[in-house]
């Protein structure tokens, strides 16, 4: 009776370790199988948070190195040491990942480390190692194991001079060229930090446009403040091949439109082109777990898969790749076995793209509300015209709400600006209880403050600004 579990969860990333926890404190007899030997999973080890740390440390020296001089903060003989910051960020996941531990013992999930390989629709292998194994049951097992990057065709990443956003959060000094393969957010990120710490970044993107999927007015403002920050980009372009020579590498890549082949050389390569659900070797074919034509595991509202005891959360299901949209898939899925009514809202999932400025964007896009043919308003609030912004100078970008024509409600709301990651959670609420732009032009903001250009915005959806 000691391995059987109300609960398996294979998987210890932010959707895997979130939903394993929720599940205990809802009374239920809990473990956590992960591979990797530390929890938090990519987000935590080698994705959101070591990022992060490199976002935040890369733009404090190029303020530092650039900006301070010009605002009365005189520094003289400033100087990088990469090894220093790698050290700060590898610092950083190791505090993190020790908490998740501390946090399964404190609500007292018990954790396997090892791969967890379903036999049936109760019974799981847990691979420690060659040779010792655990078998555990579950009277019910969620399938939490997220995804791994994906490649180009015959292009392999090796992580020295092809690498992954794995390898890139790990250079040992700053190339002195990099080309990033692949105008989303994570090439972006990371193109934003290694440009900011001293590389010439050049982007090479299939599309005609950055970060697919977004709001396209905010997408070519995007495009042309990275530009103007030194970031350079090749667009509708295919990349054919990339030759790693040692010293340099060289990449042959079609320019789409004019059918032009192309080369560029540069000494080391971000292969940024999406993730895939990691689903490989979990027996899930042989147990009759049904995947889409994408690899990905198909759940019902309910998130369980064609058996019903067996749940999916995060990235190996469809929708966005993103850690919270996994976190609360985690958690409604524990609500729903524990008896509640668990439930994740979809059309209110906030996606952010944390460079510098930052991007965030949650709700319809103006693309998507053509396409449905829905009649809608537009108000729109530049932080050029926002005191905080001013005064910070921090003026690029501007606020975007989308509101139906008819009844006034919030569909979507879309944000390139200072400190706008965090500011989205406001519209995140405001959209999740059917707010309008009214309700939220008539809502109290601390002046000054750069909120304001969201009050601002959403006054704009019915032509009556204040301060633009």
């Amino acid at each position: 009776m000691e391995n059987n579990f109300d609960v398996v969860v294979i998987g210890g990333g932010p959707g895997g370790y979130v939903c394993a926890i929720r599940a205990a404190q809802l009374g239920l007899k809990t473990a956590c199988v992960e591979s990797r030997g530390a929890l938090g999973g990519t987000c935590l080890n080698v994705g959101c948070i070591p990022s992060k740390s490199l976002l935040n440390l890369s733009e404090n020296f190029h303020k530092a190195k650039k900006d301070f001089n010009n605002q009365g903060i005189e520094i003289d003989g400033i100087r990088l040491n990469i090894k220093k910051m790698m050290s700060n960020k590898d610092k950083s996941i190791q505090v993190l990942t020790k908490g998740v531990e501390f946090l399964f013992k404190k609500n007292k999930v018990t954790y396997f480390k090892g791969k967890g390989v379903l036999f049936s629709k109760n019974d799981i292998i847990v691979y420690e190692s060659d040779s010792k194994k655990n078998t555990i049951k579950g009277e019910n097992i969620v399938i939490a194991t997220g995804s791994d990057v994906a490649s180009l065709p015959g292009i392999e990443i090796n992580e020295k001079n092809i690498v992954s956003s794995t390898g890139a959060l790990s250079f040992d000094k700053v190339p002195k060229k990099l080309a990033v393969i692949g105008g989303g957010y994570i090439g972006l990120e990371m193109g934003s930090v290694w440009s900011r710490l001293g590389s010439e970044v050049t982007v090479i993107e299939y599309l005609d446009y950055i970060t697919p999927g977004m709001d396209r007015e905010i997408s070519n403002e995007f495009q042309k403040i990275l530009t103007k920050q030194g970031i350079k980009f090749i667009m509708g372009s295919k990349v054919d091949d990339i030759n790693d020579k040692g010293n340099s590498i060289s990449i042959s890549y079609t320019d789409i439109k004019k059918s032009k082949k192309e080369n560029i050389t540069v000494d080391k390569v971000l292969v940024s082109v999406g993730r895939r659900p990691y689903t490989e070797g979990l027996n899930l074919s042989k147990i009759g777990v049904k995947k889409d034509s994408k690899g990905r595991i198909e759940v019902n509202n309910k998130l369980q898969t064609s058996i019903k005891n067996i749940y999916a959360i995060g990235d190996v299901i469809k929708g966005p790749m993103l850690a919270h949209k996994a976190e609360d898939e985690g958690i409604a899925v524990a609500e729903i076995l524990a008896g509640q009514a668990g439930h994740v809202n979809y059309d209110v999932i906030p996606g952010v793209i944390y460079t510098s400025p930052e991007v965030a964007t949650v709700g319809k896009t103006e693309e998507q509300l053509k396409d449905e043919n829905m009649s809608y308003k537009v108000g729109k609030f530049p932080f050029l015209a926002n005191s905080r912004a001013k005064v910070n100078n921090e003026t690029d970008g501007f606020v975007k709400i989308l509101a139906d024509s008819k009844t006034d409600k919030v569909l979507g709301v879309h944000i390139i600006g200072p400190h706008c990651g965090d500011m989205i959670a406001e519209m995140a609420l405001a959209m999740e209880f059917g707010a309008s732009s009214e309700d939220i032009a008539r809502t109290c903001h601390a002046h000054p403050t750069h909120t304001e250009a969201i009050k601002e915005a959403a006054l704009a959806v019915d032509k009556r600004p204040i301060h633009f």
